[in-house]
């Protein structure tokens, strides 16, 4: 089932996200909906604040991501294939110097902005069967597991611009947050308190 992105100004997204036990009700079906709900939208990542559940829970599918013509093969590569979900992530290291990269969001649709981030990173996370991992990632595919850890602690994009980015894209967010942009996904904005 697809589900309503919740969009920017919305304050599950601003909120540090909690853990969750094995017993959570129906974990599978809602592992498949998000899934289905970030491939709708046409996104590689997408974590539960997104769609208002404050649980540590992400998913990532960065396969649509490794057909852009402007990485290098050994970057697409990396990227082909990977898909994983993350619960009760915890990122234990991250190392190296920081690079820029175009991020965008779901819940800040039409907002894209470089962000710099640490290429390597080192997660523990469960699986989707609550098995324990411990792994470490580089490059892009590291990004957007950054990128959706920030998520379950509460943070944005948006939060890491410097102050001049920020006022520049403020009416931006503003209009998100009020429902005033056009979306090719179901979305749920804040100020109105409505579905697309």
């Amino acid at each position: 089932m697809i589900l309503p992105i919740v969009a920017y100004g919305d304050p599950v997204l601003k909120k540090k996200a909690t853990d969750i036990a094995n017993d959570y009700p129906n974990l599978q079906d809602l592992l498949a909906n998000m899934f289905e709900t970030m491939y709708n939208a046409y996104g590689v990542g997408l974590a539960a604040p997104q769609i208002g559940l404050p649980i540590r829970l992400f998913v990532i599918d960065t396969t649509p991501f490794s057909e852009d013509e402007d990485l290098t093969e050994a970057e697409q590569n990396a990227l082909n294939g990977f898909k994983r979900v993350f619960i009760n992530a915890k990122i234990v290291e991250e190392s190296g110097d920081e690079w820029a990269f175009n991020e965008g969001c779901l819940s800040i649709p039409d907002v894209r902005e470089d962000v710099f981030r640490k290429p390597n990173i080192i997660i523990e996370y469960l699986d989707e069967n609550f098995q324990p991992q411990k792994e470490s990632f580089d490059g892009l595919v590291a990004r957007v597991i950054q990128h959706e850890y920030d998520h379950i602690e509460g943070v944005l994009f948006t939060d890491k611009l410097s102050s001049l980015k920020k006022k520049l894209i403020k009416g931006r967010l503003t209009n998100i947050s009020k429902g005033k942009i056009n979306v090719d996904y179901r979305m749920r904005f804040p100020d109105q308190k409505k579905k697309r």
